[in-house]
């Protein structure tokens, strides 16, 4: 069952008989007949196909959400019986949000690398939501969010905290101050990621919390967009200090000193609900908890 499984979604993933057939190394034929198999098992057509396409029927769409989630734990099983004889190899599915997948879990992928080379990790960028679901339904082996989410599916414990900073060119006058006040803040352009981002969501939140709305405001889709428009002087944001690291070493942006406390969003480590972990698994786990031993003993890297 698993291989008709497998075909099945390669088939609705390339949508395609052709393509999936090359994919899988099979004929179109032997994927047309794992096909028909599997709709003669289930007792149901799974697919609407012409000579163009191949689509999801209601039906398909149940087997194809379903057969996603027992293929991944079908691979895990295998992963785990393997573990019992082997040291840790294999794949390593990650998931992460935006700020942290792009500017801390490589350091962890690099450290994962150097100690166990025989596990073959793959990153997927995404929003929380997006992680938390595909970690429940097992498309994911681990996540790492930047929200605070509920979820019945999954275990999701603290894991780090993240310092956001207002921003500046160094050149900004603001960057020279000793301290600024909130107040003057206001009348800055402002440069902020797009609508659904982690980082926007703290920014808005960094507003409301001050009781103003600036004046003038600019929307970009990338955080690296952000600090090239901020370094050349368009404007001034709030950024994560894990974003920034570099450019504070080499003195192309500046933290405007505000006198207010520290603002921190909290990351957590979403994995799924069982007992039974993959070597390599375990391995990661142990890795990025070293890395954030507690959110309570959390402080900015010492080269800031």
């Amino acid at each position: 069952m698993d291989q008709l499984l497998h075909v099945f979604v390669k088939v609705v993933e390339k949508g395609n008989f052709t393509k999936a057939a090359e994919e899988l190394h099979m004929t179109q034929p032997a994927v047309s007949q794992h096909i028909q198999t599997l709709e003669r098992l289930l007792d149901t057509k799974l697919l609407d196909r012409t000579n163009k396409y191949v689509r999801l029927n209601k039906a398909g769409e149940i087997v194809y959400h379903y057969a996603q989630e027992i293929l991944g734990l079908y691979t895990r099983m295998n992963q785990l019986l393997d573990d019992l004889l082997n040291r840790a190899s294999g794949k390593l599915s990650i998931g992460a949000s935006y700020t942290y997948g792009e500017y801390v879990l490589p350091q962890m992928i690099a450290q994962l690398h150097q100690h166990y080379p025989l596990i073959t990790p793959t990153i997927t960028i995404g929003n929380s939501n997006e992680i938390v679901e595909m970690v429940s339904s097992h498309q994911l082996d681990v996540g790492i969010i930047e929200m605070d989410i509920e979820s019945a599916s999954v275990s999701i414990e603290p894991l780090a905290e993240d310092q956001m900073v207002v921003v500046a060119s160094p050149r900004h006058p603001y960057a020279h101050k000793k301290k600024v006040k909130i107040e003057d803040l206001e009348s800055a352009t402002w440069i902020v990621r797009e609508q659904g981002s982690g980082t926007r969501k703290a920014t808005d939140e960094f507003f409301r919390n001050h009781r103003f709305v600036p004046s003038s405001m600019m929307e970009f889709g990338s955080t690296q967009l952000i600090k090239e428009a901020v370094e050349a002087g368009l404007g001034i944001t709030f950024l994560s200090l894990w974003t920034i690291k570099k450019e504070l070493s080499f003195g192309t942006l500046s933290i405007i000193p505000i006198d207010e406390e520290p603002f921190v969003r909290r990351f957590s480590l979403v994995t799924p609900k069982t007992p039974f972990y993959t070597k390599a698994m375990d391995v990661f786990l142990t890795i990025i908890r070293t890395h954030h031993p507690s959110v309570r003993q959390w402080s900015p890297p010492p080269s800031l």
